[in-house]
């Protein structure tokens, strides 16, 4: 009940800032569209929402996106490389990876971000283990193969979401 409570109070701000009008057939129809999304969709909310407005945590994804997008820019040339090059090894396999992220919303940004680097793609999530197709499986033991595919990206992802 509380998080249906928390994202009706969410989605009433968001109106009123994005309408910027407190004129009372606004506010009514902020109202009737912010109860039914907290009745529809209040479940699903966040965990904790409060986070979301922490400014560190903005910080940290500021620091996240060049990372991710340096990230990104190899494994693009890594993967046309192989696909340019005949004789460049392709080995490709599931690893599964166990994170030290906590929170849902955390694990599963974790496992976007592993999926739009080219040569990976996230196959399941269960619990703190994630199954990732490989196109190059260069290390079996999971904890070497963690590195190498969430080396970068864990340690930042755990700053903004736990």
């Amino acid at each position: 009940m509380m998080r249906r409570l928390e994202l009706f109070l969410f989605c009433m701000l968001v109106w009123v800032v994005l309408t910027g009008s407190v004129e009372w057939q606004s506010v009514a129809s902020g109202l009737v569209v912010s109860l039914t999304v907290a009745l529809l969709f209040g479940g699903d909310f966040a965990e904790k929402p409060g986070q979301v407005l922490d400014p560190r945590r903005w910080g940290w994804l500021l620091v996240y996106t060049p990372v991710f997008f340096w990230e990104m820019a190899k494994a693009n040339v890594d993967v046309a490389y192989r696909v340019l090059h005949p004789r460049m090894p392709i080995r490709p396999g599931i690893v599964k990876i166990r994170t030290r992220i906590k929170s849902e919303a955390g694990r599963v940004f974790l496992a976007n971000s592993i999926t739009l680097t080219p040569g990976t793609l996230s196959v399941d999530l269960v619990g703190d283990a994630l199954y990732v197709h490989w196109i190059f499986v260069r290390e079996t033991d999971m904890g070497k193969a963690a590195e190498a595919i969430i080396g970068r990206f864990e340690p930042l992802v755990i700053k903004i979401f736990d």
